[in-house]
Formats: C-alpha cells, structure tokens, sequence
C-alpha cells in the first residue's frame, strides 16, 4: 500500500475525499485514514473544518510536525511520500535532519519566477545531503478542448533547462488541464477517473520512474 504525508498542507483531504476527523490509538498514535488503496495522514485531519487555516507557528507548528512525522500508525509500508509547500525553512529542514529520505522530487512551472523558489529547495537539499531525483513540469502546456491548438502560458522547457544545468532527470510533464482541476474538486484523481488516458498516463509515467530510482518494485 502506497503512502501519502500531507505535512502542512490540507489538500490531501479534499483531493480523495477524506473529512472524517482523525482517530487516534491507545497509546497516542494517529490512524491514517484511507481511500483508493492509499492510506494518508494530513494536517487537515487535524484542524476542525476546511475552512480553518493553519496558524500555528514555533513550539506549536513543531509539536503537530513531530506528531505527523512520528506518531502515525501506518500499515505495512512500501513507500511514504511527503507533500511539502515550496520553501526552504524550519519545517523542511527538521524533515530532513529526522528522516532517513531516499530522494526528493522537485515540482516546478515552467516560469521563471516559479523556478527561482524550486532551485532554492533544489540547493537545500542539495547542502543536507539529500539526493535528488529529478524534477516534474507542472502545467506544461494547455491544449485547447474546441480547436486542439496547445500553448505553453507559462513559458516552455524552463524545468527541462534547469535540469540539464543541474544534472538531474527530467521526470515528466503534466499538463494544464481543467479536468484535472476539476477531478481533484470532486475528490476523485485524475488516475482513478480516467485510467487509461493521456492525463492519468503522465502521473503514472512520473510515478514509475521515481519508484525505479529509489527501487521499489513496481506492479
């Protein structure tokens, strides 16, 4: 069974439709909660609604980190993957510091302002020893649903470029996709909705590769 860790975002929630509040253990352990084979913990399952957000900020923001990172029940596990907002700060950096971590993947647009923030992880993990595996594009391209015509509005190849200045794979494109917006909204993802199309394909292609470079067998 796959894992995802929502570390500070609330997403994960909403994207596989999750809003029972958490259960927690005997012993103080958190349960993940669990929807179409991937078991999850969130900060979302932590907060009382949706619409709450999160302010916690030092020994507070700290406590909920060391909860999420070390007091989680989780199943048998094949992979944990960690979800983490762009920067470079305390949180990234105790995950680093308390996490024995195979690789990171960064996620980036093609603009060069969006970039900027991704190379500035990218050299963060760099400096914590954390190797990293390679980079994604994310809205790469808009294809036209009436006429087919495909514009890159965020620029075109910016993460591919920075990937050969780096060094580092060129993991994959996703494309900017209103179904796929649309699909995360309704809680149903884009690979479950439509499994066996281009969109679906292009997270399936991302993930296989990722798992052949940190080798996990992949099904």
């Amino acid at each position: 069974m796959q894992k995802n860790h929502d570390c500070l975002l609330v997403s994960v929630a909403r994207c596989i439709v999750l809003y029972t509040a958490h259960r927690v253990l005997a012993d103080g352990q958190l349960i993940p909660l669990t929807n179409y084979g991937v078991a999850t913990m969130s900060m979302g399952y932590l907060i009382p609604n949706t619409r709450t957000p999160v302010t916690w900020r030092g020994p507070m923001l700290q406590k909920a980190l060391q909860q999420l990172l070390h007091s989680v029940a989780w199943p048998a596990l094949d992979v944990l993957v960690l979800d983490l907002p762009p920067g470079t700060g305390d949180t990234q950096l105790t995950i680093t510091q308390q996490i024995n971590l195979a690789g990171a993947v960064i996620v980036s647009t093609p603009q060069d302002l969006a970039l900027k923030d991704a190379i500035k992880g990218f050299e963060m993990f760099k400096k914590v020893d954390v190797k990293v595996l390679g980079m994604v594009q994310n809205m790469s391209v808009f294809c036209c649903p009436k006429c087919g015509e495909k514009t890159h509005i965020f620029g075109k190849e910016g993460v591919s470029k920075e990937c050969e200045r780096e060094g580092v794979e060129m993991l994959g494109d996703v494309p900017l996709d209103g179904r796929i917006c649309e699909d995360a909204d309704r809680g149903k993802p884009t690979v479950v909705s439509e499994p066996e199309g281009d969109r679906a394909a292009a997270y399936l292609g991302i993930a296989r590769r990722v798992a052949e470079l940190v080798e996990l067998e992949v099904r």
